[in-house]
C-alpha cells in the first residue's frame, strides 16, 4: 500500500494505492483518496479496480460532511444555532442477568454490560460532547467513562464533586490546558431509575408467580400505577423532566453538546417530554441497553435522528424532513447510488 499526501494552500488530498504490477503509484488497481480542507471533508475511491492512469480514473464519492475539524480533528461539527444530544441507557448490568428487578440498588455492569457501552462509545465517537449528565448509580456512570474512552478527542471525563465546599476544593484542577483536555461528569439522582419499592432485589418471573402476570404487568408498564411502596412511570417522569429543562437544556440553548447516560424509566421520560408522546405511546417505548440515540437541537425544537451506526458514518447532521415514531429508522444521510460523481 503506497500513501501519498499533496498539500495545497486550501487543504490536503491523501492519496492511497494498491500497486499493481508496474509498481508505480500512478498504475493502481484500487485506490482512494481524501481532501480535507478546514472546512470540508470528502472521501473518494476509484469506480474501476483494473489497470487505469490518472486521466481514466473515475472517482466515487465515500463520503462528505461539513465540518470545522481539521486534518487531526476528524469530529463533526453541528451547523450554527445547533446542538447535540446523545442519549444511552446503561449497559447491561448483574441484576438484568438474574432477571432481578434493580430499581435504585446500586448494581454494577456485567461483562456483556461494559462490552456494550464500549461499543457505544464506538458509535458516538466522532460526536460533540461538552458535557456529560449521569444519574447517582454506578451502571450508568461507567457506561459513561467507558464510552467515552472510545472517542475521537480522548478527552478525561471528570467527575464533579460539589456536594461540599471541602469536595470542591479538594477536585479543583489547577491546569488550564488540562481543563481544556476534561469533560466535566455531572451526577444527580434525579436521574436514577424508578424506584421500585418491594419489588427491588426480587426475581421478575417468582414475582409474576406470585402476584399474577396481570399485576406485574401493570406495575411495570403502566404509566401511573405504582409498585407497592414504589414509583410510578409518572413519578418517575417528573422528577427526570424537571431536572432535564432546568439543568440540561439549558447547557444545549447555550450550545454545549451534551451526553446524557442514564436508565430506561427515566430515558423513557426525557424521550416523552423531547417526542411529546402521550402517556399511552411511552409506556410502549422500549430501549435497548447500551444503544446511542441522537437527537439535535435548534431554536428551541428536538430533532431526532436516530442511532448512529459508526464512527464513520457520513451526514450525521443532515436535516430530515419531519419527525418519526418509528424508533428502528436511522436518520442518516447518504448519497442515492445513481446520483454519486
Amino acid at each position: 500500500m503506497v500513501a501519498t499526501a499533496f498539500r495545497h494552500p486550501v487543504g490536503i488530498f491523501h492519496l492511497h494505492c494498491s500497486v499493481g504490477e508496474t509498481g508505480s503509484a500512478r498504475n493502481c488497481r484500487q485506490s482512494s483518496f481524501r481532501f480535507i480542507s478546514k472546512n470540508f471533508e470528502v472521501d473518494v475511491r476509484l469506480l474501476r479496480k483494473e489497470h487505469c492512469s490518472s486521466r481514466q480514473c473515475k472517482l466515487h464519492v465515500v463520503c462528505s460532511s461539513s465540518s470545522q475539524a481539521s486534518t487531526t480533528d476528524p469530529i463533526l461539527s453541528t451547523s450554527q444555532g445547533e446542538s447535540s444530544l446523545v442519549l444511552i441507557r446503561h449497559g447491561e448490568s448483574l441484576w438484568n442477568e438474574k432477571n432481578l428487578f434493580t430499581g435504585c440498588v446500586d448494581v454494577p455492569l456485567t461483562k456483556r454490560g461494559v462490552d456494550e457501552a464500549i461499543e457505544a462509545g464506538k458509535r458516538i465517537s466522532n460526536i460533540p460532547v461538552d458535557m456529560i449528565y449521569t444519574s447517582s448509580l454506578i451502571r450508568a456512570q461507567m457506561t459513561a467513562m467507558l464510552a467515552m474512552t472510545q472517542h475521537r478527542r480522548k478527552k478525561v471525563p471528570i467527575i464533579v464533586h460539589n456536594e461540599s465546599r471541602q469536595a470542591e476544593t479538594w477536585s479543583q484542577i489547577y491546569s488550564g490546558d488540562t481543563k481544556k483536555q476534561s469533560i466535566p461528569v455531572i451526577t444527580a439522582w434525579q436521574l436514577n431509575e424508578r424506584m421500585y419499592g418491594e419489588l427491588q432485589g426480587l426475581n421478575k418471573l417468582e414475582t409474576s408467580e406470585r402476584y399474577g402476570k396481570e399485576k406485574v404487568h401493570e406495575w411495570r408498564r403502566s404509566y401511573d400505577i405504582p409498585p407497592p411502596s414504589g414509583e410510578s412511570l409518572e413519578m418517575c417522569s417528573q422528577r427526570a423532566v424537571a431536572y432535564f429543562r432546568e439543568q440540561i437544556e439549558p447547557q444545549l440553548q447555550s450550545g454545549k453538546n451534551v451526553l446524557v447516560a442514564a436508565h430506561g424509566n427515566s430515558l423513557r421520560s426525557i424521550i416523552m417530554y423531547l417526542e411529546r408522546l402521550t402517556s399511552q405511546e411511552v409506556i410502549r417505548l422500549e430501549l435497548s441497553t447500551g444503544v446511542p440515540l441522537l437527537y439535535i437541537y435548534k431554536e428551541g425544537e428536538f430533532m431526532r435522528r436516530g442511532s448512529p451506526v459508526g464512527p464513520t458514518e457520513p451526514g450525521v447532521y443532515a436535516h430530515t424532513k419531519g419527525p418519526s415514531r418509528n424508533w428502528s429508522s436511522v436518520f442518516i444521510q447518504t448519497i442515492p447510488n445513481n446520483q454519486r460523481v
